[in-house]
């Protein structure tokens, strides 16, 4: 595998090579210095250009970065499907390759004319400039990630959050109760999951003081949770048999009791046994009749 040295020489050698390119900053983990370092890291580089229709034109130039095992195009992926939204993507102002090499290494590289740069550089403070050729670009402070830090919640909230985790808590019974697993797993690992990991954010945030991120789709519950905790988070994940499925949804609620309280009792919110002790009888109930 590359190194990062070798990886960021030849970014910046084809970016100083090339006139159409002006600029060029990176952004993600690899500007974050409170993410972990690792080998997995993407390169989340802009070349900011002088235009964008003789990139497209020819992209064989991307091969000059490696030997890609797979690429994919989100922007011409959303023009195509509209998965994401009915917006077109307009390819004359920005376009991104996701780049993954023969050797492990993967560049998220996104090409855009000064304009879309000045639209929305500021936006994510975690951004370094490493080549201005021109000047082109504003002054910026220092990364930092402070911006996706834990925020912590209002009493409504806290108790949106309850609510719908205890709510659709019955759709999972019933899904189970018919043996609709797609059905079933959608509710627990979608709606259900959502609110635990939302809970387990702001008990990490409690007990950091909100200093820190849980990181992405939670990737860092390991680091700040009390390993008894982040164990019991790990039984949570079920298989699709009716029983690992069912006692999945127990430990899970058992967490969830124990989280929701301990954030509770640390902003002097009121938690609502009621909701938790209604959907435990009726998951008693769905499970007792099916058994």
């Amino acid at each position: 595998m590359r190194t990062e040295q070798e990886m960021m020489d030849l970014i910046l050698g084809i970016a100083k090579d090339d006139d159409r390119i002006r600029a060029v900053y990176i952004n993600g983990s690899r500007a974050n210095l409170n993410a972990p370092k690792d080998v997995y890291q993407d390169y989340d580089i802009v070349f900011v250009v002088t235009e964008t229709g003789s990139f497209l034109a020819d992209k064989s130039w991307i091969l000059k970065f490696g030997n890609p095992l797979i690429v994919q195009e989100p922007d011409w992926n959303d023009n195509v499907t509209h998965w994401f939204g009915d917006d077109f993507h307009d390819s004359t102002r920005r376009y991104a390759w996701l780049m993954l090499f023969d050797d492990g290494n993967r560049i998220d590289l996104g090409i855009e004319l000064i304009e879309e740069t000045l639209i929305g550089f500021k936006e994510d403070p975690l951004t370094i400039i490493l080549i201005d050729k021109d000047g082109l670009l504003p002054a910026i402070p220092p990364p930092s990630d402070k911006i996706y830090h834990i925020k912590p919640p209002n009493e409504d909230i806290f108790h949106a959050c309850c609510n719908e985790f205890w709510w659709c808590l019955n759709n999972v019974a019933k899904g189970a109760a018919r043996d609709e697993l797609p059905y079933t797993k959608g509710m627990y690992d979608h709606y259900v999951r959502d609110m635990l990991n939302l809970m387990i954010e702001w008990y990490i945030g409690v007990q950091t003081d909100f200093s820190v991120s849980a990181g992405k789709m939670g990737k860092y519950f390991k680091r700040y949770l009390p390993p008894e905790l982040y164990t019991q988070y790990t039984a949570t994940f079920s298989g699709s048999d009716s029983n690992d499925v069912w006692t999945s949804v127990y430990m899970m609620c058992d967490l969830f009791h124990i989280l929701a309280k301990a954030v509770a009792a640390h902003f002097g919110f009121s938690y609502r046994h009621e909701e938790e002790n209604g959907i435990r009888k009726y998951l008693k109930m769905v499970r007792d009749y099916v058994l």
